[in-house]
Formats: structure tokens, C-alpha cells, sequence
């Protein structure tokens, strides 16, 4: 499984935290976008994100919890991320929404909120490169993995096997080293607060073991 690492409650100061966060076992780091309108809060701009983020070498994970999807598109496309996501329920047109990060050449993620059923998004999930299972409500780090995630993530795991898709599935929301078990059908696992609030390597030991 791969761990993308959230580094909202990251201690100070972030960009040499994060640079030691990003010499480690670690997949990806994950960019919490808010704009506090979509959801109560609200993160960096997009040249905060890329000054704290510009020394890192892994993969980034861009997931948008905004309500102005394609402004955001526009400018997190730049970093030349992995994957763009953005909420389904944050937009009205959803396909042009997936087709406008695929011309851009960047891998096409869409999350759904803990309300969200499956059944929803069933259309979308042969285009898509990755879904988000929020295991929490989307906004705020340090939540309750919510147990009602993992039918979800297995209900994708099959839907995939079954008809072919080839998305992966990630999971964020209250991830640490006894929920990350209950998520074993899922690609790629986010986890913030449990990595950033004890020692690194530590908390990445406990999570790969």
C-alpha cells in the first residue's frame, strides 16, 4: 500500500519539516487544498503551497476541497502533480470536469464525502485514474476514521475487478496504524496527524508494519 502524507498540522518550520518528511518512506505528499467555502477552512494559496512544497521530490497529490474547481485546476497544474482531485459534490458538470484535467495531461481523481453512496459516481468510474474515500468529513485534520468507509472502499475494489476500471483507490480521513488494517483493499492510504505529530519514521514504521 502507498502512504500519501498530509502535512497540514505539520510543525513549524514547514518547508524543513517537510523536506525531512520527504526523505522518507513516504509515496506521496498530499496537498490539502480548502478555500473555506466548500468547506470551513481555509489552507494556502497556490505560491504558498508551491514555496513550501518546491524542494520535495515525490509525487504530488492534489486534492481540491473547493467550490472554484477549475480556477484551482488551472493553477495547481503547474506543480505537474500525479493526480488532480476534486469533489464530486463541489461541481455541476462532472465530465467536463474530468476531461479538463485529462487534456492537461494529469491523472484525474474525484473524492466523495462520507454521504456520498457509490452508486452516485457509478457513470464516472470509467474515466477516472483515482477515488478519494473521505473516511471523515472533508475539512479538518485529526477526525474519527468513520467505520462506514470501508464498505465503500470494498464495494470499489470489486466494481473495479469486475468491470476493469483502472483507478486506484484511495482513503483519507483518520488513518493510523490500527484503521490503516481495516483498509486493506484500498491503493493508497492519506494519513496526516499520525505521522506529523510523533516522530517521522517512527510513525511510518508503525504504518508499513
Amino acid at each position: 500500500m502507498k502512504i500519501a502524507a498530509s502535512f497540514l498540522d505539520i510543525k513549524e518550520p514547514k518547508m524543513e519539516e517537510l523536506t525531512k518528511l520527504d526523505s522518507l518512506d513516504i509515496d506521496y505528499i498530499h496537498l490539502d487544498v480548502m478555500d473555506g467555502i466548500f468547506v470551513e477552512n481555509k489552507t494556502y494559496t497556490y505560491e504558498e503551497f508551491y514555496n513550501i512544497t518546491r524542494f520535495t521530490t515525490k509525487s504530488k497529490d492534489v486534492h481540491l476541497m473547493v467550490s472554484d474547481v477549475k480556477k484551482h485546476i488551472d493553477e495547481f497544474s503547474k506543480m505537474r502533480p500525479e493526480f488532480i482531485t476534486f469533489h464530486y459534490e463541489a461541481v455541476s458538470e462532472v465530465s467536463s470536469v474530468i476531461n479538463y484535467i485529462k487534456e492537461l495531461g494529469i491523472g484525474v481523481g474525484m473524492s466523495i464525502k462520507p454521504s456520498t453512496d457509490v452508486s452516485e459516481i457509478a457513470k464516472y468510474l470509467p474515466y477516472l485514474d483515482l477515488i478519494l474515500v473521505m473516511s471523515v468529513e472533508p475539512g479538518k485534520g485529526g477526525q474519527t476514521f468513520i467505520e462506514e468507509s470501508v464498505k465503500k472502499i470494498e464495494q470499489l475494489y470489486t466494481l473495479r475487478e469486475n468491470k476493469n476500471y483502472h483507478y486506484q483507490i484511495e482513503v483519507d480521513g483518520g488513518i493510523n496504524n490500527e484503521t490503516i488494517k481495516k483498509c486493506n483493499k484500498a491503493d493508497i492510504c492519506v494519513v496526516g496527524s499520525f505521522i506529523t505529530k510523533q516522530d517521522y519514521s517512527e510513525a511510518l514504521r508503525k504504518l508499513r508494519d
